[in-house]
């Protein structure tokens, strides 16, 4: 039975610029077979958001490093929303204190994923949240 594939959104909010991280993520999701758009560094809300109607993905991965995520993240949330994507599983990822993953769920975000996270723990995530056949 053929798959759909699972289209991500990666996106690097705010003014972080450090995107190793995130490019490490995109190339893992590609080779694992899911459809990823990469925005790049310093992107808002707003355009992380009309990116994710766009491109018409299936989720949103965050990464952020600058320890703005408790603004950043919940500010996507709430854009993505105010385009009518109010079912978009978000994620993230980065250096997020544990207290904080825990606020971010909260606030919308399903899952933060920290560093030394293996590569395989995310694209099985994906696929458990994501997976449906065509």
């Amino acid at each position: 039975m053929n798959q759909k594939k699972i289209r991500v959104l990666v996106a690097k909010p705010g003014l972080d610029g450090h995107d190793r991280g995130a490019k490490v993520i995109v190339r893992a999701l590609r080779d694992a077979g899911f459809e990823v758009i990469y925005t790049g560094i310093r992107q808002t809300p707003e355009m992380i958001a009309a990116a994710a109607l766009q491109e018409g993905v299936d989720a949103v991965g965050l990464s952020l490093l600058s320890g703005a995520h408790m603004t950043l993240f919940p500010e996507v949330v709430k854009a993505l929303r105010k385009k009518g994507l109010d079912d978009m599983l978000v994620f993230g990822g980065g250096i997020i204190p544990d207290e904080d993953a825990d606020k971010l769920k909260k606030a919308g975000v399903d899952r933060v994923f920290g560093p030394g996270t293996p590569l395989r723990e995310i694209v099985d995530y994906l696929n458990g949240k994501l997976r449906v056949a065509a």
